[in-house]
């Protein structure tokens, strides 16, 4: 296993002079710990695991090298992403780093006109970029091909596998040729990443930019326990102290359109990301949150990886994330690139072994505000108010958040 370590530039990582002048011309020039470890050996063409933090640059860390052997072999990349939104933001960096080198590149999404899509894939792009299930679309309709696909990309893939995607992805990796160079992107590696390593890559190099789960240094965390029914009351008083932009993390999509009602009506210009929106609505509110338009997206998982906006002072998990590793994909779209930022979570008081678990996972100890225990204490000098009523126990934990 490679750890992290020091490169002084670009120009040390054996990337190409004219793409080098690229990225120079783009203004970067410090490579992240994982583009410093992701990209020499991706140039030489191994396969490789790659664990990082969010908000760290695996995105330009797998497209450098893949716009490099492209230009030298003539192949073919196929990049396989959890969401559409990560799939057109993952295409612009495409575009942008391959600008002036002919690089010609498509994504395949689901929400987008199929006939426009089988159009340009009869352009034989360089770079294929798609979901799972649209990628499967094409296959059985025929009108895409794998067979000179001679590199692969799986980015979020233990979202990918989350979001009920496993057979999809073991089909697509059935199409391509046994014969290629295999790349895995992810700020979590769970065991279900390591059967796909085993089983379809060849000996990858795996690098570690940082311990799976770990976290951006510069985000405040913060857990607030609070009430069901006093929850949106909280969250109002949160924005209104907070004067930039803000991602409010819900469950439930039905949640979400409700939120952004509420948001709205008490006068915070809100946007809503969940997967009843229509592509189109879902760029809107990515572009509208982007500019300035909106000052608050409230969003489903579905905004959690890959979401790539700039100066987010603020995520507040208005329903805590069922799962440890999706807190760590949330909060990561704050205090990113070096910047500060502020996560807050919204917990009942039956969610502290909830709370445990994220803590373990990203091994550090989260400062709570209206703890249980002040709740337990203020019973506890009035019984008679509580004599006949039943009480959950701590330690009586719902299921859903122990499995």
């Amino acid at each position: 296993m490679h750890t992290q370590n020091s490169m002084s530039g670009f120009h040390s990582l054996t990337i190409a002079p004219t793409l080098l002048a690229r990225i120079n011309g783009l203004g970067y020039t410090v490579p992240t710990p994982i583009q410093s470890l992701s990209i020499p050996p991706l140039i030489e063409g191994k396969d490789l695991l790659g664990i990082a933090q969010t908000g760290t640059g695996k995105t330009l860390a797998f497209a450098l090298p893949v716009i490099q052997r492209i230009a030298r072999v003539k192949c073919r990349a196929l990049v396989l992403v959890p969401t559409r939104e990560l799939a057109l933001q993952v295409n612009e960096t495409f575009e942008t780093l391959g600008k002036g080198f002919g690089l010609k590149t498509t994504v395949l999404i689901g929400g987008a006109n199929m006939s426009r899509q089988v159009n340009e894939l009869k352009r034989s792009p360089h770079v294929i970029i798609g979901t799972p299930g649209r990628i499967i679309d094409h296959l059985t309709r025929k009108s895409l091909m794998l067979s000179d696909t001679k590199i692969l990309v799986l980015d979020e893939a233990d979202l990918m596998l989350d979001m009920g995607f496993a057979d999809q992805i073991k089909r697509i990796l059935e199409s391509v040729p046994r014969e290629r160079q295999t790349m895995l992107f992810s700020a979590t590696m769970p065991s279900a990443i390591h059967k796909i390593a085993t089983a379809h890559m060849s000996s990858p190099t795996h690098v570690e930019a940082a311990r799976s789960g770990t976290l951006a240094e510069r985000i405040e965390q913060v857990i607030l326990y609070v009430s069901a029914t006093t929850k949106t009351d909280e969250l109002i008083a949160l924005l209104q102290k907070h004067s930039g932009t803000a991602i409010v993390f819900v469950r439930t999509k039905h949640a979400a359109k409700k939120l952004a009602y509420q948001l709205n009506r008490a006068g915070f210009r809100s946007a809503e990301i969940h997967s009843n929106r229509s592509l189109a609505q879902r760029r809107a509110a990515l572009d509208g949150f982007k500019s300035g338009k909106s000052q608050v997206l409230v969003a489903t998982d579905i905004a959690a990886r890959g979401i790539d906006v700039s100066g987010i002072g603020m995520v507040v998990n208005y329903d805590a994330p069922e799962n440890p590793e999706d807190y760590v994909h949330r909060i990561g779209r704050t205090g990113r690139a070096g910047k500060a930022g502020r996560a807050i979570t919204f917990a009942t008081p039956n969610q502290r072994q909830l709370v445990k678990r994220i803590e373990r996972l990203t091994g550090i100890s989260i400062p709570a505000l209206g703890d249980r225990q002040q709740v337990v204490d203020k019973k506890a000098a009035h019984p008679k108010h509580h004599r006949n009523k039943k009480h959950t126990h701590p330690k009586h934990v719902s299921k859903k958040y122990t499995r």
